[in-house]
């Protein structure tokens, strides 16, 4: 007779290490509950039916609204915007029917938990991960059929019909990629939400945080489309290419927070979901104050900054050295794009900076025409106090707005934002560079506008990217022994002594230094 600890159930029980099995069979393991969940959803006819018209019907319908439109602003000698129109609707197209996949995703694991149809699921000798994936691809799987055969249903009727459309291969491909990912990250990151929460309408609710941002993205696609320069090119256009891989990058994230914080004994045994604000607050401020791993508070300021600001900035790490990559790539690449012919701006190279040099004297309080007999620059009326403090303001608050916004959306999109919004001035500033050279100016002018101030804030401000890039990324992957819920507190702990310990302090002496220094030194140079 055959003992519990040698059959087959007992090896592969859902503890069983990850590492002890290969891809492939996970991956096998996961298609059984696939093959089960596609076959109940295409035996359901309130199912099928959404499908087939969004298949058949809409397709042709948006087939009729692009030949009149296209005809209506052919008329105006617009015809640009109407063929710019067409590949916009193949977009939506495809987008309606992976809107289905929002509700299927979302009835995963707290549909099945009302219909009391989860614990014999759960019950089973799957693993979290190949429980966790069989049910990703099982609400993936329908709407994606439902999209691309309408797809093909519409670029049929464009192609065969009387618009008699002719694209870029590359751009078909681009949008079909488009689809594919935005049905991974809505699939995704509905899937998280339906494992985390306990009823249909908490999930339905929390939805709209999956919705809105798609929204936003299929919006910004369509604006791409109507204005790239490169909208005929055969390489396809480059900006869609960038969101493709940057929704590939959010479905890596998004698939490894599901993994990671998926688990089916809180999953039957959770029944109501509390939020107790008061306990959150209190352990942020336990963490802001902490000096080591086991949150002992800090017993003054010296050993505030000496012990526990020390901790946060260690527990950046990869973050830290990920945020300089991306500043110097940024860089690198905004003086790349500098280089290219289309980019390159006419610049004249034979220009004196005696007119800038002249206003730069007039605000530090020397004049730049009237030299002395003993070589020294006579001093007149500078810019008042109160002005200079206003433009350190200005500097400090500009650059402060930025490092919220980036941290605040950090935690919606697992710190990606915080890689964004914060190096894209270093982009421009490579660019500027890069004209600069091009046109044959001496650079000096740029290091002495930079440099005096820079030293400071560049540092700064590439930690605050570290920190939210750390905050938002965390909860994909908590550290050993600790929940989500913990990691992310820990992390928010880190987060704050560092904008309050090095952050904010940095931002206002980086701000003196730009409005009352580097003036002094721009000026000593360009005279």
């Amino acid at each position: 007779m055959t003992t519990a600890a040698s059959s087959p159930t007992s090896v592969t029980r859902s503890d069983a290490p990850i590492y002890d099995r290969t891809w492939l069979k996970t991956l096998r393991n996961a298609l059984i509950i696939t093959r089960r969940e596609v076959k109940d959803s295409f035996s359901d006819w309130r199912i099928l039916w959404p499908i087939v018209v969004l298949t058949f019907f809409f397709p042709f319908l948006a087939q009729f609204l692009a030949a009149r439109f296209t005809g209506f602003v052919t008329d105006f000698g617009a015809e640009i915007i109407g063929e710019r129109t067409i590949p916009f609707l193949l977009m939506i197209v495809g987008f309606f029917p992976i809107s289905m996949s929002m509700v299927i995703a979302l009835e995963t694991f707290v549909g099945e938990k009302e219909r009391r149809s989860l614990e014999p699921l759960l019950s089973t000798p799957l693993t979290n991960t190949e429980l966790y994936i069989g049910k990703t691809l099982s609400a993936m799987i329908p709407p994606l059929v439902s999209s691309y055969g309408g797809m093909t249903v519409y670029l049929g009727s464009l192609l065969f019909g009387d618009l008699a459309w002719r694209p870029q291969p590359m751009l078909i491909v681009q949008i079909i990629l488009l689809t594919t990912v935005q049905a991974l990250v809505m699939v995704t990151g509905a899937v998280v939400v339906s494992s985390q929460t306990t009823s249909t309408r908490a999930a339905n609710l929390l939805a709209s945080f999956i919705i809105i941002p798609m929204a936003l993205v299929i919006q910004g696609e369509s604006f791409i489309m109507f204005i790239a320069p490169d909208a005929e090119s055969p390489n396809g256009i480059g900006a869609l290419w960038a969101i493709i891989g940057g929704m590939i990058l959010i479905v890596g994230l998004l698939l490894r927070l599901g993994n990671s914080v998926f688990n089916r004994e809180e999953l039957l045994g959770r029944m109501i979901d509390n939020l107790n604000l008061k306990a959150i607050f209190a352990g942020i401020w336990r963490w802001t104050r902490a000096v080591d791993a086991k949150g002992t508070p800090a017993r003054n300021l010296v050993e505030w900054y000496r012990k526990g600001v020390k901790m946060s900035l260690r527990n950046l790490g990869a973050a830290s050295r990920i945020a300089i990559a991306v500043f110097v790539v940024a860089f690198v690449g905004g003086y790349a794009i500098g280089q290219l012919p289309q980019w390159q701006l006419p610049l004249p190279r034979d220009t004196s900076f005696q007119q800038p040099a002249e206003l730069l004297g007039r605000y530090v309080g020397i004049s730049a025409d009237a030299i002395n007999a003993d070589g020294e620059a006579n001093a007149v009326d500078s810019v008042p106090i109160p002005s200079r403090l206003r433009g350190m303001l200005f500097f400090i608050e500009t650059n402060g707005r930025i490092l919220i916004a980036a941290t605040i959306l950090s935690l919606f999109t697992f710190g990606v934002a915080a890689l964004i919004l914060t190096p894209a001035v270093y982009i421009v500033l490579g660019y500027i560079f890069g004209q600069v050279i091009l046109a044959g100016y001496n650079p000096a002018f740029m290091f002495a506008a930079i440099l005096p101030h820079g030293w400071v804030e560049i540092p700064v401000i590439v930690l605050a990217t570290a920190a939210a890039l750390r905050l938002g990324a965390i909860a994909t992957r908590p550290p050993k022994g600790m929940t989500v819920g913990m990691a992310w507190t820990t992390a928010m702990g880190d987060t704050l002594k560092i904008g309050l310990g090095i952050v904010l302090p940095g931002l206002i002496f980086a701000g003196f230094l730009e409005s009352f220094v580097t003036p002094y030194v721009l000026y000593s140079v360009l005279r």
